[in-house]
Order: structure tokens, then C-alpha cells, then sequence
């Protein structure tokens, strides 16, 4: 695709087929409604993939890694090293996202956009690194609009691996230190809020840590100033793994494949994603509430109802992985129940 790939907007979910699709609800054996979300679950996935019977057999799970340069100001409880040191994790199986891909029987891989730490070669690992991590944004602009389009362009690229492999949904998960920071500065300035709405504990700051947190994010948005248009306000607050998810999404919409969105920082790279391309919304569905507690504000703004509400905060696209179940849940349920007519019974 071009290098604004993101101009192009996917073709809508198919109301016709989400028409039999919730029909096909209305003669199942339980009441109208009785299956709340998995019903509408089931008829969204209908018109995404086309079909009145949905299926989720290939799941795609791509994580981007990327370093943060704000780091230098001490907004993590974790040193920088600690992103390298989890992308080699990744490619040794031992993350947890490792543990729910197996599970799932999902593929799998991790994309290194730019750690600090150079990494050697690794299994599973694509070295498509653009820098060695980010500017620090509190002080200067996160990346140049030319870095930053081609962190897009990488995740456009995993979306079209995954759909190149045949892939029903499509999962994007991020590892870098210091990404909540740049995942609420982005939302700050995208929302107009004060960050001190967004800026969570993240890896596990104490509250004096989260409020000087805030103080070097109102730093960055005073740096940045007013401007809201999303690909300026990506490349000047986001991160390199932001960027990448918010690539992917565009991309697997564009190939007609949904998109489950893991939490917090995914779901900043989302926002950040909908406002590049406000067609891509109708094809994302939202894996679980964060225990970040900025994330019910980004969920708000996105109008999306999360599967899980577990308190997970942990990244790598844990949590969307976590509520794969449920979509399979609600793909078989639509398929296998038994119609009024099938069991005669009478129906209401």
C-alpha cells in the first residue's frame, strides 16, 4: 500500500448478513436476548467476516516492541534494558502472552521497531527496527513524521502476514518501558484532557511516582501544544509500538479481518487509529477493562463495552488474548444451538 496507507477506509461490515445474522438469534432455543453480549458478539463478527455463521479458527497475535527516550525522566518502575531483555523472553516462550498463544492455538510473533539494547537475531523475532527507541517527548518530538509513518507501515505489514496466513482476528500487543506514559500523553492530547485523568501506576509506580508522572506529562503537552491531528500528535507523544498497532489495525481492517483490542496502550493506539481512520471502528471489539485507570476513560471515548473485567495490566496483548474464548464462545453458540423449529418447541 502507499506510504498513507491509512487514507484508505475498509469497506463497512456487511448489514446484510448482520440482518440474518440476528435473525438467525431470534429463532434459537432461549429467549430474545438471554445471551446478552455473545449474541451481539456473534452478529458482529457475522458482518465483519461476511458470513451468518462467524468462526474463529486462526487467530493472529503480533506484538511490537519499542523503547521510550522519557525514560530519562523516571516515569517507570522498571529500567529501559527490561523491553530487550522481554523481547528475548518472547522468543525464548516464557512471556505470558507465550502461555495464551499456545492455548489458543494462535500464531504468534514480535516485532522489534527500536529497542535501546541492541538485540541479536531471534526465533519468532522480525528485526524491522526504525531507531533505538524514541525521543523523549517531554522535551522534543517522540519521532520524525517520516519515523513514525514507518512504524504504520510495519504494523500494515503484520496485518497483511496475518491475512496472507488466512487469519480470522487479529490481536496487536506492545512491550516497551515507558509506554504508558506515552500512551496517556497521546490520549491526553487527542481527548483535550489533563493527563492527570489517564496517568496510571504502570509497571508499578508508587502515588508519588504517578503524580510526577503527571507533572512530566502536562511537561510534553505543553511542548506539544494544541494540535490534535492524530498523525502529528502520534509522532510527536506516541511511541514506536503505538504507531505499529495502530498500523495493524487499520490493516487488518482493510483486509476485512476484526480486530480485538487488548487494553490500555492498545487502546490508545486504537483511538489514535480511528481518528487517522474513523471507518475503522465497526471492526474493532474490545478484550477487557484494565486495571490502568485510565483506560474506562479511552473505552468511553471509544463507545466500547470490554469483554473482561479482570484487572489485568499487564500488555503484550494479554487481555485481548484472555477473551479470545468468548468470541469462540459466541461463534459455536450461533452455530450449534438448536432453533425453535429444530426442537419443537414453541417459540414466543
Amino acid at each position: 500500500m502507499s506510504s498513507a496507507f491509512w487514507q484508505l477506509a475498509p469497506t463497512a461490515p456487511d448489514a446484510a448478513v448482520a440482518a440474518q445474522a440476528r435473525h438467525h438469534q431470534t429463532q434459537l432455543t432461549k429467549p430474545p436476548g438471554a445471551l446478552g453480549q455473545l449474541e451481539a458478539l456473534a452478529i458482529t463478527l457475522a458482518a465483519q467476516q461476511g458470513r451468518v455463521f462467524p468462526q474463529l479458527q486462526r487467530p493472529w497475535i503480533t506484538v511490537f516492541a519499542g523503547d521510550h527516550g522519557v525514560c530519562e525522566e523516571g516515569v517507570s518502575a522498571f529500567p529501559q534494558a527490561v523491553t530487550a531483555q522481554m523481547v528475548a523472553n518472547f522468543a525464548a516462550g516464557g512471556a505470558a502472552i507465550n502461555v495464551l498463544a499456545q492455548q489458543l492455538d494462535a500464531t504468534l510473533e514480535v516485532v522489534n521497531l527500536g529497542t535501546v539494547a541492541p538485540l541479536p537475531p531471534l526465533a519468532g523475532v522480525r528485526d524491522a527496527a526504525i531507531m533505538p527507541g524514541t525521543a523523549n517527548l517531554c522535551r522534543t518530538p517522540a519521532m520524525t513524521t517520516a519515523q513514525c509513518t514507518a512504524a504504520l507501515a510495519e504494523g500494515d505489514a503484520a496485518a497483511a502476514r496475518a491475512a496472507d496466513a488466512g487469519s480470522d482476528l487479529f490481536i496487536g500487543g506492545e512491550m516497551g518501558i515507558g509506554n504508558t506514559t506515552a500512551a496517556a500523553a497521546l490520549a491526553s492530547a487527542l481527548l483535550a484532557c489533563d493527563p492527570a485523568a489517564l496517568a496510571g501506576p504502570g509497571t508499578g509506580l508508587a502515588p508519588a511516582g504517578v503524580q510526577h508522572k503527571v507533572q512530566v506529562l502536562r511537561a510534553a503537552l505543553a511542548r506539544h501544544g494544541t494540535d490534535s491531528e492524530p498523525l502529528a500528535a502520534l509522532a510527536s507523544l506516541g511511541g514506536l509500538e503505538l504507531a505499529g498497532m495502530a498500523g495493524a489495525f487499520i490493516g487488518a481492517a482493510q483486509r476485512g479481518i476484526p480486530v480485538l483490542v487488548d487494553g490500555f496502550i492498545a487502546t490508545a493506539a486504537a483511538l489514535a487509529a480511528c481518528r487517522l481512520q474513523p471507518a475503522l471502528r465497526p471492526w474493532l471489539h474490545f478484550g477487557h477493562r484494565s486495571g490502568e485507570p485510565g483506560h474506562s476513560r479511552l473505552l468511553s471515548a471509544l463507545d466500547a463495552s470490554p469483554l473482561l473485567d479482570l484487572g489485568l495490566r499487564l500488555g503484550e496483548g494479554s487481555g485481548a488474548a484472555a477473551a479470545v474464548p468468548l468470541l469462540k464462545l459466541a461463534c459455536a453458540l450461533h452455530r450449534d444451538m438448536a432453533t425453535f423449529a429444530d426442537a419443537g418447541i414453541s417459540g414466543a
